[in-house]
């Protein structure tokens, strides 16, 4: 099956590279280009793309905007290929994510051809991605979101899910959450519902682009209660907080139970990995720590999260139904790393429960 891509992009020298990019690939058909979000709501239609590629700056209809409309009316998964890493642009781009698109891809700042060129395998692993994944209609900013998958709505199993546990947890001293495609805003739901004297740190891992990193962190620290912060080596991880790796580094600890963040080999793919913190967690922290693994493609976290529950951690991975990529927690489930498996939406809920 042929993925059709919808591209929103209103320079000349980046559409002819994209076009030539996205046209390289045998699984894969440019139907469409557009120089503003005005251009690309009429064409969409015409043309019903698989996936939307979309840049944040643009004329008369941006980015965040054109998101909005799409997501309140005809759902696609969308793509933000932007070069708006800026302080003053990190916010905006994290904003498409709020408003419903599901990834962002770094635009070669230099705009020379060799710099695309670089990246075309990782472009087109993305856009593969999100011709498969499951779309959120975002009706107005008082309405929850509708799970959809291509425009039909998802029903969500609650089986299991209320806040009486039969098997209590005593003495959880940690919490660690990983995520990848999908994350953002799976991050910002869970994290957001915590109070602020939240008992125990929480240790987290993203996979996100180079470059978007402090933006993410800023985005979250809008909806949380509790500082988001990143890890600084030699630091003991402290309680009311929210840590996240530094860009391309894993998130350890050492014997003393300090952050050591170091550039190291990829794990599953991913610097930094989901199995490496889980891991890491697992041998310091042991049963009195818990264990999230949430939405992404691939399989890191899987072994890691294996690795906790073995040591007696407590274990949650999100169900299909709300990932939007259910790779990750998936294979967990297989791998039998995971001692429940809940809707997003009943994940904060659950780590509370457990910890009160």
């Amino acid at each position: 099956m042929t993925i059709k891509v919808l591209l929103v992009e209103d320079s000349p020298v980046a559409v002819t590279i994209l076009k030539r990019m996205i046209n390289s690939a045998n699984d894969m058909s440019l139907v469409g280009t557009a120089r503003t979000g005005v251009e690309a709501l009429e064409l969409i239609p015409k043309v019903k793309p698989d996936v939307i590629c979309t840049d944040l700056m643009m004329p008369k209809m941006n980015g965040l905007e054109l998101t909005r409309a799409i997501m309140a009316s005809n759902p696609k998964p969308i793509l933000v290929i932007s070069a708006c890493v800026q302080d003053e642009d990190k916010n905006n781009v994290f904003q498409l994510l709020d408003a419903g698109a599901v990834d962002v891809f770094p635009k070669p700042r230099t705009g020379n051809i060799e710099d695309y060129e670089l990246i075309t395998e990782k472009l087109l692993t993305k856009i593969r991605v999100l011709s498969g994944v499951k779309v959120f209609t975002k009706r107005s900013k008082n309405t929850s979101p509708i799970l959809t998958n291509n425009g039909i709505p998802v029903k969500t199993n609650l089986e299991n899910t209320n806040t009486t546990s039969s098997s209590f947890v005593k003495g959880i001293k940690v919490v660690a959450i990983a995520s990848s495609t999908g994350g953002p805003q799976a991050f910002q739901e869970v994290l957001s519902q915590f109070p602020a004297n939240f008992p125990v740190p929480i240790l987290c891992v993203q996979h996100i682009s180079s470059g978007f990193l402090d933006g993410f962190i800023n985005w979250l620290k809008q909806y949380c209660n509790l500082p988001v912060v990143v890890a600084r080596t030699g630091e003991i991880p402290q309680k009311s907080n929210i840590y996240f790796p530094p860009e391309r580094q894993h998130l350890q600890l050492d014997a003393q139970g300090r952050f050591y963040c170091v550039e190291g080999v990829a794990v599953d793919g991913h610097c930094p990995s989901a199995t490496v913190l889980f891991q890491n967690v697992a041998r310091y922290y042991g049963s009195a720590s818990l264990g999230v693994l949430m939405t992404g493609m691939g399989r890191d976290g899987a072994l890691g999260l294996l690795t906790l529950k073995q040591k007696g951690a407590y274990t949650i991975a999100q169900d299909e139904a709300t990932s939007v990529v259910f790779g990750m927690p998936q294979e967990a489930i297989r791998l039998g790393a995971s001692k429940i498996v809940l809707p997003l939406p009943n994940i904060a809920g659950k780590i509370m429960e457990l910890i009160s």
